[in-house]
């Protein structure tokens, strides 16, 4: 559909990806702690604009490499898969409670969270490594192919980013983490990132 080698993998594999911990989740956590719904979203509009800015960048290196080498576009198609194995297998040998801790200054979520999501070193090579799995070299449909891709990710994007939004803002009294169910869903999910970057490395 529309170019795309599995819409329905692609958008499961990216809802997944939404769950893992990261800058991106502790931002929006610690924004609605401090700024309730209204520094929430300002957060969310932040995240989803860095996300995008990043995620247009890499769409344009894609398609010059889709135009112009289409070998060295298998080539990254290997790598991405490579690199989403061994993102899975860092999750499942990581110990509980490990991860980063962010701070937004009030005032200012929607700017600061946008810089966090710019200037995360993981998250261009995520993207690289995320994309090219999922378009068909074959039949894509160039930039309708990335455009629905990419509107795809921003809506589902959104609809998490607002949904723990809002349950920080109801619960931020409440919430506490749970070092073992934590660390059994971190370790799910990188069990789930392997199983995507074998399936995908396989189908080429």
């Amino acid at each position: 559909m529309f170019g795309i080698s599995d819409y329905g993998a692609f958008a499961a594999a990216f809802v997944l990806l939404l769950f893992l911990p990261g800058p991106g989740n502790l931002a929006l956590i610690s924004s609605a702690s401090k700024g309730g719904l209204a520094g929430g979203l300002a957060s969310v509009l932040g995240l989803l604009l860095g996300d995008q800015i990043l995620l247009w960048l890499t769409v344009a290196g894609v398609a010059a490499l889709l135009k112009t080498y289409p070998p060295l576009f298998m080539g990254l198609q290997w790598l991405g898969a490579a690199y989403l194995a061994w993102l899975g297998y860092k999750m499942v040998m990581a110990k509980p409670g490990e991860g980063p801790s962010i701070e937004i200054t009030p005032g200012h979520y929607f700017r600061e969270t946008m810089f966090i999501t710019l200037l995360n070193p993981k998250a261009i090579m995520f993207y690289f490594a995320f994309f090219p799995q999922f378009i068909d070299p074959v039949n894509h449909q160039g930039w309708i192919t990335f455009a629905v891709m990419a509107l795809t990710i921003a809506v589902l994007g959104f609809t998490y980013c607002f949904g723990v939004v809002l349950i920080t803002h109801t619960m931020a009294e409440r919430i506490r983490a749970n070092p073992r169910f934590s660390g059994f869903l971190q370790k799910l999910a990188g069990l789930c990132l392997i199983g995507f970057g074998l399936k995908m490395a396989l189908s080429k």
